[in-house]
């Protein structure tokens, strides 16, 4: 068997390495590197894309984070809730600016924020403490998979709350919000997403973005992206150097174009796993949990993305060095949630305070899915798997 990548991006490239090659060839014979033209079309082409009224290019998905935080006035002495199994940049944001992260546990078939378990939370905190100092809620539409926004919209409102979608790897994913299908990074006051190459839509290098339906936040993430800067030389508030450059732009537009394909290729690879999964019998005898069957369980009919292909898998550790012995890429997603990382000890929780992201880290085993997988590929990801629990 050929060995073969976790996310194979050389492949991506040589189907569209004329056109890529031409249109960063006319930036670079522009010589104009920083914001400009290229950012401003992208920006609109983005907000058109994921159906936003306004998009601001920054220079990375952390950074948007950030900057949006910013927009919104976070700082000490504030808090600000969200999961605790994400990556590290969502609870960092919060931190950097001197807030407080409050964690909130997921719920098992998503792996996204539990909102009943954030309606007690806010009840606990803001009602019966009395704790003014929540401000907001930032949840993660994980691996592709949107949260279920409406209940956050409802707690948001009855609390007045902000909400800031990080959908770093949700570009695309929709959710049906009251019979309308919207699309990630509309549900809520912000959204942002990340373009880190291994994305679904990926740069060349660091980029990200920040989209919004609100024209006041929006005009003031532009003057924080520029060091708050209205005029040359003129301060206004006190910003950041946030800007995107313009070969990002233009390596991001040409695969703008070809997203939805992408993706619709991800969701076919992740419909014959399904398919796969069951005609090997692992599904019935529940040694693995596939993303399709916890969905379905659970009911939920949400557009899948598929950035990852996360499966739950009994003796995750021991199968994925199996797995690594045959030649079969994966990668954990994440194997140790927010809340017992060692940067957030100050925060003073503890193991077992929220059990499912606990679960979670020592289950979740990301296998390969792109476009371009081939299916004897996939037969020998499934196999191999299958060899490793009938040797057990």
């Amino acid at each position: 068997m050929m060995k073969f990548p976790l996310l194979d991006l050389k492949a991506q490239y040589r189907s569209i390495e004329k056109e890529l090659k031409e249109r960063v060839s006319e930036v670079l014979d522009s010589q104009m590197f920083i914001l400009g033209a290229e950012v401003k079309d992208l920006e609109e082409e983005l907000s058109a894309y994921v159906g936003a009224k306004h998009a601001i290019g920054v220079s990375s998905g952390s950074d948007a984070l950030i900057i949006s935080l910013m927009a919104l006035q976070v700082g000490p002495g504030d808090s600000v809730v969200t999961t605790p199994f994400t990556f590290f940049a969502t609870g960092g944001a919060i931190a950097r600016l001197g807030a407080k992260p409050v964690f909130c546990d997921i719920e098992p078939n998503t792996f996204n924020i539990d909102t009943a378990k954030l309606a007690e939370l806010l009840e606990i905190e803001i009602e019966k403490k009395g704790n003014s100092q929540i401000k907001g809620i930032i949840p993660v539409h994980l691996y592709g998979q949107c949260v279920d926004m409406k209940p956050i919209q409802s707690l948001a409102e009855k609390y007045d709350l902000f909400v800031l979608e990080d959908a770093a790897q949700a570009v695309g994913s929709e959710y049906l919000m009251d019979s309308e299908v919207k699309r990630a990074c509309t549900l809520g006051d912000l959204g942002i997403l990340s373009f880190y190459p291994a994305k679904n839509l990926g740069a060349c290098g660091d980029a990200g973005m920040v989209l919004t339906n609100d024209q006041n936040l929006m005009e003031r993430i532009r003057l924080l992206r520029v060091h708050g800067s209205s005029n040359k030389y003129m301060y206004d508030i006190i910003g950041g150097n946030f800007r995107m450059d313009a070969i990002q732009a233009t390596v991001l537009r040409v695969k703008l174009k070809h997203l939805d394909s992408w993706i619709m290729g991800r969701q076919q690879k992740a419909a014959r796993y399904e398919t796969l999964f069951s005609s090997a019998g692992l599904l019935e005898k529940g040694l693995i949990q596939t993303p399709e069957a916890v969905y379905r369980n659970a009911g939920l009919k949400y557009f899948h993305t598929y950035h990852q292909y996360v499966i739950r898998a009994d003796s995750r550790d021991d199968l994925q060095l199996y797995m690594r012995e045959k030649d079969v890429p994966s990668a954990i997603f994440y194997p140790m949630p927010l809340h017992l990382q060692k940067c957030f000890v100050y925060l003073g929780y503890r193991e077992g305070d929220f059990p499912e992201s606990e679960k979670s880290a020592s289950e979740v085993l990301a296998l390969p899915i792109y476009p371009e997988l081939s299916e004897e590929n996939q037969d020998y990801v499934v196999s191999t798997i299958k060899d490793f629990y009938a040797e057990r």
